[in-house]
């Protein structure tokens, strides 16, 4: 058998699958079927290391480490284009284009414009040799070992092409992809990404392309740029791009006249939200070649395209009322309530109007008019009010000056915002929202217990504070509305287990405003019982580590009230933990003194609490996210693509677990 020949065989049949499956999006073999071709030609390589190739389908995994991106020079400069907001713009840019070229027949090609990370590939007799980002334009970061992983770039041509040349892209990531990757995350408890581009952007600087092999991006190719193309106009060159295995976008139009154009882009921004990826705008281009060459550039872009941004999708419609919700900690926001209407693909009742001042700014009356959209195509929001459709008779928004829920007078803290209503022991959705955070998974995680079962507890006059829990009865809860015997039981000894909670989580659970997970724990290691803190001075609090006097004030004025004092002392007399339970570790050193680490993804020898108690055990900090003060970070699978990146540009060293392992034991 002809080994170098079944190789190559191998290898020429994966990288049509790859074609079909990424550029043409029709595979003709199950996912199963390729991964055992893969597996063949990978077991086949490594036992023929001589017919070893960079270009293998093998090789897409990635494995490549890159500490430093070298700055590489484009071979042709990468241009950023004009914007345009209106039709009249364009239709400007058409007269300047006719005064230059001479009143011609011009034709244009329309295409979508991709919001993504811009990238240059440079092909040699039809070999992928290098990928670089725009940079400045003039040059850029050599990131070549990571689109490499990017299946829908070809790492070698089909037919014909010139020796040398650069086509130019940029790289997405699909809506579909983007998701499932948050969902990965939101599973292992990491901050998810907050958009498509963004993420695709930080990819291509990965230090390991193995993990950017894991991430399901896309390139998708507009220009060539070169010496001795075979084609004449820019459709024409993004016909012959797909003949050579780029994945080029279908949606690409010839226009004949700039009504064409209006046409092209008035039906895509009315559809741009059926694609499955994210596009902000559309690009024109004068189609012909030597037209282009001979309008030019001017410093910054080519004279010969323009970018037309679509606006954010808006719909208008009626403002019915607008009503005032109170938070946990007395916040009041006011909400406008809408006349439903759809927009980008849902149906939207109420939009939030933030504070006073945003009412004041917008000068927004009920009865009004108003635009309405998408924040980041999101979070509906008010833009404005259609002043020539007010009623003249409208009156002007007052606001509320007390609370909707307890009629007490609201006030204003300087320097905030928003409005609070004081009442804090009298109002019910504060009362019913400090309970809802007591019972939270991430406070005192009391099983049986819901945030609805709590209203309906202090609907009933069962509880008025988180204390009270401690005190409910079978008998009481069992007449409550969809309470049964079983579920009555789960919710009595759901609430006799959170006395095991430890202190730390007991402090996040009590609610002291700006005291969250991450705080209380510092807190709580630092004064180690409820009594201590609640004794400390302002100055004390702020001489805590990362304890700054915001927090520090909120401390002291929450053991100044009388009733919250009375309610930890309640705490204390049913067994709440409220002091730090040491347990004896005779293995615990100080061999990690003086060193902060951040754990991340998911580990084989240890679980994440695990972890993170031995470096506390053996004398290190544990930092919730990665910063310049960051000695280590300890990196298991799946790993936080942020946190990699954020660990990479700073430099931080990433550990595995066997690693971490050998630092305290040695």
């Amino acid at each position: 058998m002809d080994i170098q020949k079944t190789i190559q065989d191998l290898r020429d049949e994966l990288n049509q699958h790859n074609y079909n499956y990424y550029v043409l999006d029709n595979p003709i073999i199950t996912d199963f079927e390729f991964d055992q071709k893969l597996k063949q030609l990978q077991e086949l390589e490594a036992q023929h290391p001589e017919f070893f190739d960079e270009n293998s389908p093998s090789q897409r995994v990635g494995g490549t480490i890159t500490k430093n991106f070298n700055t590489v020079v484009h071979d042709y400069r990468m241009y950023s284009l004009d914007n345009s907001y209106s039709k009249e713009d364009l239709i400007d840019w058409e007269t300047r284009i006719q005064k230059t070229l001479g009143n011609v027949q011009l034709q244009y090609t329309c295409e979508l414009k991709y919001d993504g990370a811009s990238i240059s590939i440079t092909y040699e007799n039809g070999i992928l040799k290098r990928a670089v980002t725009r940079g400045d334009g003039f040059q850029g970061d050599d990131v070549t070992n990571n689109i490499k992983t990017i299946k829908s770039i070809p790492l070698e041509l089909k037919g014909e092409y010139p020796s040398r040349f650069d086509i130019r892209g940029e790289i997405i990531l699909p809506f579909k992809g983007f998701s499932k990757m948050n969902h990965e995350l939101i599973e292992i408890g990491e901050t998810p990404y907050s958009n498509p581009r963004n993420t695709a952007s930080g990819s291509l600087k990965l230090q390991n392309s193995s993990e950017v092999a894991k991430r399901p991006l896309e390139c998708l190719l507009y220009f060539i740029v070169g010496n001795n193309l075979n084609f004449n106009s820019q459709f024409e060159g993004l016909k012959t791009a797909r003949n050579w295995g780029f994945k080029v976008p279908k949606e690409a139009k010839l226009a004949n006249t700039i009504e064409e154009v209006f046409e092209y882009i008035d039906y895509w921004d009315t559809h741009r939200h059926d694609l499955p990826y994210e596009t902000d705008g559309v690009v024109i281009k004068v189609n012909n070649l030597h037209q282009q060459d001979e309008l030019g550039y001017t410093a910054k872009s080519p004279r010969w395209a323009m970018a037309y941004k679509f606006k954010a999708e808006q719909v208008s419609t009626t403002l019915n009322s607008i009503s005032y919700q109170v938070g946990r900690t007395g916040s009041i926001t006011p909400v406008a309530n809408l006349k439903s209407v759809q927009l980008a693909g849902t149906i939207v009742k109420r939009a939030s109007l933030h504070n006073a001042d945003q009412i004041e700014k917008l000068d927004i009356r009920v009865g009004d008019t108003v635009f309405v959209e998408k924040g980041g195509e999101i979070i509906p929001k008010i833009i404005e009010v259609d002043f020539i459709k007010r009623n003249p008779q409208s009156e002007k928004t007052e606001y509320i000056t007390h609370c909707p829920e307890c009629d007490s007078e609201l006030i204003r803290i300087p320097g905030e915002a928003n409005h609070y209503c004081p009442n804090f022991y009298g109002c019910p959705p504060q009362i019913i929202g400090r309970i809802q955070h007591f019972i939270s998974r991430k406070a005192m995680d009391i099983e049986g217990l819901g945030g609805e079962t709590v209203a309906l507890l202090f609907n009933n006059n069962l509880v008025k504070n988180y204390a009270d829990l401690y005190e409910l009865t079978i008998n009481q809860i069992l007449p409550l509305e969809r309470m049964a015997q079983k579920s009555a039981e789960n919710l009595i000894n759901g609430v006799q287990k959170s006395k095991e909670i430890p202190f730390e989580r007991v402090l996040y659970a009590i609610g002291i405003r700006y005291v969250g997970e991450t705080v209380a724990k510092k807190l709580a290691k630092h004064y180690r019982n409820i009594d201590a803190l609640q004794n400390a001075s302002l100055l004390d609090l702020i001489l805590v580590d990362e304890i700054g006097e915001k927090i520090a004030q909120s401390v002291i004025e929450f053991f100044e009230n009388q009733e919250n004092v009375k309610i930890i002392e309640r705490l204390k007399e049913f067994g709440v933990q409220l002091e730090l339970v040491e347990k004896f570790n005779p293995n615990a050193t100080e061999k990690l003194s003086g060193k902060t680490f951040v754990v991340s993804g998911v580990f084989e020898k240890f679980s994440r609490d695990d972890l993170k108690k031995a470096i506390e055990d053996n004398g290190g900090k544990v930092g919730s996210s990665i910063s310049a003060k960051t000695d280590f970070v300890i990196a298991g699978e799946n790993m936080g693509p942020a946190k990699l990146e954020k660990a990479n540009q700073l430099k931080v060293s990433i550990i595995s677990e066997t690693e971490f392992l050998a630092m305290i034991t040695d």
